[in-house]
């Protein structure tokens, strides 16, 4: 079973990362550019086929170890 972790900033904290991204997009005349925030992917492949427990065990590792749950969010995704 195949799954993916987006991990993002919360809003209202502040992304340097994504200032920067920004910043240089501008400078190599890439237009229309409002603002750039960065974040995370993690494609993860599990054993077994019950999406339930697949998603439960992909929160308790974002929890854990995928997202500093006090500036980040995350986002369980079971592909199938």
């Amino acid at each position: 079973m195949k799954a993916r972790v987006t991990v993002t900033l919360k809003s209202g904290i502040l992304d340097p990362q994504g200032k920067a991204i920004e910043g240089a997009l501008r400078s190599l005349g890439v237009a229309g550019i409002a603002s750039v925030r960065q974040g995370k992917v993690f494609d993860i492949e599990l054993d077994g086929g019950d999406r339930a427990q697949a998603e439960a065990l992909l929160k308790q590792a974002a929890d854990k170890l995928l997202a500093n749950t006090v500036i980040e969010n995350y986002r369980v995704e079971v592909l199938g």
